[in-house]
């Protein structure tokens, strides 16, 4: 199968959103749904894979030309990648590591040190990163909190406001995770990756 690796232009907006709302359904993000492709503040590389005329794959690398504006790390010039998927009917293809192969030549020419990555607790996604040269840096705990009995269990409710809280999401960067874990229906480990260019 051909696929074209080439820079993200306007038109492929849409396209690159259905591609992105269709790959996140089977993970973790399943929720995480845009409506519209972002825009950087900082410098972006931003790619597609083309099959017949289709958006089949895309990756978004924001990138730095100061220490720590966009990356954690700070050890050098780094490229945060937001956004990485390949549509379902195409996965299992190496699409995207083609996409990766491509931005790190790019990186490198930019002058980048490394890059990274933020992802959930998808064990395949996670393979993907490993497989593709990235090392676990950390992590810390997405908590979704939903109905009265999990809200009620880290919130205390203010009876004077108009305001009814359905459902949060919180960070939990604390030393039980096992416990907050058993606690709440829905926790993703969120696990920071990097991968070293230099």
């Amino acid at each position: 199968m051909r696929v074209e690796i080439r820079l993200y232009n306007p038109n492929d907006e849409v396209g690159w959103i259905r591609c992105r709302v269709l790959a996140f359904l089977d993970t973790a993000y399943f929720d995480n749904v845009l409506i519209k492709k972002e825009k950087y503040q900082n410098p972006a590389i931003e790619l597609v894979a083309i099959h017949n005329d289709q958006v089949v794959g895309l990756l978004d690398i924001e990138y730095e030309k100061e220490e720590k504006t966009v990356c954690t790390k700070g050890n050098g010039l780094g490229g945060m990648i937001w956004h990485i998927a390949t549509h379902p009917d195409y996965q299992r293809m190496g699409i995207g590591s083609k996409l990766l192969e491509k931005a790190e030549k790019i990186a490198e020419e930019e002058g980048l040190d490394y890059l990274e990555a933020w992802t959930r607790d998808d064990q395949w996604v996670n393979k993907w990163y490993e497989k593709n040269g990235f090392d676990k840096a950390y992590s810390y705990l997405h908590v979704y909190l939903e109905g009265g009995n999990e809200l009620e269990k880290v919130m205390r409710p203010n009876n004077e406001s108009e305001f009814q809280i359905i459902q949060a999401f919180a960070h939990y960067s604390g030393s039980e995770q096992g416990y907050v874990k058993s606690k709440f229906n829905r926790v993703h480990e969120c696990n920071c990756y990097e991968k070293n260019l230099k």
